[in-house]
């Protein structure tokens, strides 16, 4: 296939890239080429939200939350790659002014004096648009604290956020301003790839002859398995959200890149009679709410998984494929016995997910294999299942640890029991020695102190900036501790407890 331009709609029309960088980021083609300049560079790592915007891709048959024809979601342009927008729409704080009046996200962050320096205003304010297009169209209006979950990938210091979370309020109640999605709709489908999407330009970065690199956007599972077959050494893109980091804080190289974005099939979360299926490809968001249908208890996790942009953009299967050892989805998996489904030419393998990890970011795939989904068995969904994050900041921040807790009780008995924990190891890992103290033992207080000085057998944490070993090691300790309380026979807590106790929390955080 012959390189293709970079087609995608911008300010109200459609735009065509040829020369950029494959990894040049959506941020710095806004700034410096479009010259829209109301998006603003803070951390350069997908943390801060100063650089929100919002992508709009053609909807799916059936999904719920389209707004008229458009799926709309919030991104951080820092670290998504400019040849990802091929195919969609990108909106920024330049497209919400119209010629006589502020857009009501505006006017309403301008009434409740919603921004003091400004700098992260921009970032807010699409965090909030994209909130407000998808309320207005299933005719809803977001409690305070479902506005508070929606902004907590945007930092800022000067208001305190109060503020914000009042104008998040007050712009229902001023006159409506929906987006009028149909021009959109029109251009998108226009310029939709059936074929996939190819796209090079030179590295100019590269000392010596000019080299060129490719970015490879397949349509089709059997296209992309064919594609990493031949071309093992290519860069995998999913969701950016780490490889991002790679080019602007370490300035890697990297290559030839295939994006597995566009294959749909990779997309899919389907149920069948023995297990959930996540392919690799679904968005951390729409993952952890599969999950979080079946098991409530998992909203916390949920929630606190980075922030709304890195969750619609991320995957889970990128997430485990990673293989970081503070990964927030493996210790969860691990706990349900989830197994990885890995692929190489028409050739599928599974694995329980702790064989697939070998050493610190080293994992069992194969040169031209990739994660396909994982698969979780309905089976484990039934038993009782936990999982805490301990962090030094509340919303979006990376775990010092985070456990994955499941067990099956027969009567006051311990049937089977799962412990895995990040942040504890060189990967994400189950506690053997601690599940063999408690496996065929009463679920009593006694079972747990044997079992919370068994985790010193099964981990030896390092310390670092986030904690210290022994920090770590007691915090993991009473975790276990609090799993015991919280799913004892007698008067254990049902998971829409707790996940209510995490929303009063979570609540309380915010305000």
């Amino acid at each position: 296939m012959n390189p293709q331009p970079i087609r995608f709609f911008h300010r109200g029309a459609l735009v065509e890239v040829n020369g950029a960088h494959p990894t040049r980021s959506v941020l710095d083609w806004l700034r410096e080429d479009a010259r829209c300049t109301g998006t603003k560079e803070g951390c350069n790592e997908g943390d801060c939200g100063a650089c929100t915007v919002v992508i709009g891709e053609l909807a799916q048959a059936g999904d719920s939350s389209a707004v008229r024809g458009l799926n709309l979601k919030t991104v951080n342009a820092c670290i998504q790659f400019l040849p990802t927008l091929d195919g969609k729409a990108l909106f920024t704080v330049e497209d919400l002014k119209t010629a006589d009046r502020l857009h009501p996200t505006q006017q309403a962050m301008v009434e409740c004096h919603g921004s003091q320096c400004g700098f992260c205003t921009p970032g807010f304010v699409m965090s909030l648009w994209s909130t407000y297009e998808r309320q207005l169209a299933c005719g809803t209006v977001p409690s305070r604290q479902q506005l508070a979950d929606e902004l907590s990938g945007n930092l800022c210091r000067c208001t305190g956020y109060r503020p914000i979370l009042d104008a998040g309020q007050r712009m229902f109640e001023l006159p409506a301003a929906a987006l009028d999605t149909a021009p959109v709709v029109a251009a998108l489908q226009g310029i939709q790839r059936a074929e996939g999407f190819h796209y090079a330009a030179f590295n100019r970065q590269v000392e010596g002859p000019q080299r060129v690199d490719h970015f490879h956007a397949p349509r089709t599972l059997e296209a992309l398995a064919a594609l990493r077959e031949q071309h093992p050494q290519a860069q995998l893109l999913a969701g950016s959200t780490d490889v991002g980091l790679w080019v602007n804080k370490q300035f890697k190289q990297l290559g030839d890149i295939i994006c597995v974005g566009d294959v749909d099939e990779l997309k899919r979360i389907e149920e069948n009679d023995t297990e959930l299926l996540i392919g690799a490809g679904a968005s951390l968001e729409a993952a952890w709410a599969a999950l979080v249908r079946r098991l409530p208890s998992l909203t916390d996790v949920w929630l606190r998984f980075a922030s709304p942009p890195i969750r619609n953009a991320g995957t889970m299967g990128g997430n485990v494929a990673n293989g970081s050892p503070i990964g927030d989805s493996p210790p969860v998996l691990m706990a349900l016995d989830a197994q990885i489904v890995l692929r190489k030419g028409a050739r599928v393998r599974r694995m329980p997910l702790p064989e697939f990890y070998l050493d610190y970011m080293k994992n069992q795939l194969q040169p031209g294999e990739f994660v396909q989904a994982v698969a979780v068995p309905l089976s484990a969904m039934a038993w009782q299942v936990r999982a805490y994050k301990i962090s030094k900041r509340f919303d979006c921040d990376i775990s010092a640890l985070c456990a994955g807790l499941s067990i099956e009780l027969d009567g006051e008995t311990v049937k089977q029991v799962r412990i895995a924990f990040g942040g504890m190891a060189g990967t994400v890992k189950r506690a053997a020695a601690t599940e063999a103290v408690l496996t065929g033992q009463p679920w009593s207080q006694d079972s747990v102190k044997l079992a919370q000085a068994a985790l010193a057998q099964d981990f030896a944490p390092l310390s670092d900036m986030r904690a210290s070993a022994a920090y770590r090691l007691q915090v993991a300790q009473n975790l276990l501790q609090r799993f015991w309380l919280e799913t004892r026979a007698h008067d254990a807590l049902p998971p829409q407890a707790t996940s209510v106790w995490s929303t009063m929390a979570h609540a309380e955080v915010a305000r």
